[in-house]
């Protein structure tokens, strides 16, 4: 299971913090990745991070502005947003994959959160 927070309304430049709580499984092999999807648009892949070495890996959109992360003493992933623009604006959504394969298409990844939703006023 996979419980997302953080969200809320912000304006343009500031930040949020998002958190996934994970539970109900070993994650020790798997990849936990963030997603967004706006209105009327695909789920965009945002970044992703291995459980077990902490490799992370980011979409174009998002790089040098978003950071995730993972306390596995809390079971908890993050993802800190900074600088935001309203183009930002989606519901974000946590999910989870195996290790391997590809990490970027939200059809790799077999379980997901509720989403949370995150709006960027101009």
């Amino acid at each position: 299971q996979l419980v997302e927070s953080g969200g809320g309304l912000v304006q343009a430049g500031g930040s949020l913090r998002l958190s996934c709580v994970v539970s109900g499984r070993t994650f020790n092999y798997y990849r936990l990745g963030w997603f967004r999807q706006a209105p009327g648009k695909e789920r965009e892949y945002v970044a992703s991070i291995t459980w077990s070495d902490n490799n992370a890996l980011y979409g174009d959109s998002v790089k040098g502005r978003f950071t995730i992360s993972r306390d596995n003493a809390k079971n908890t992933a993050y993802l800190q947003m900074n600088t935001l623009k309203p183009e930002d604006t989606a519901v974000y959504y946590c999910a989870a994959k195996r290790i391997g394969g590809t990490y970027y298409t939200a059809a790799s990844y077999d379980a997901w959160g509720q989403g949370t939703q995150v709006t960027v006023s101009s």
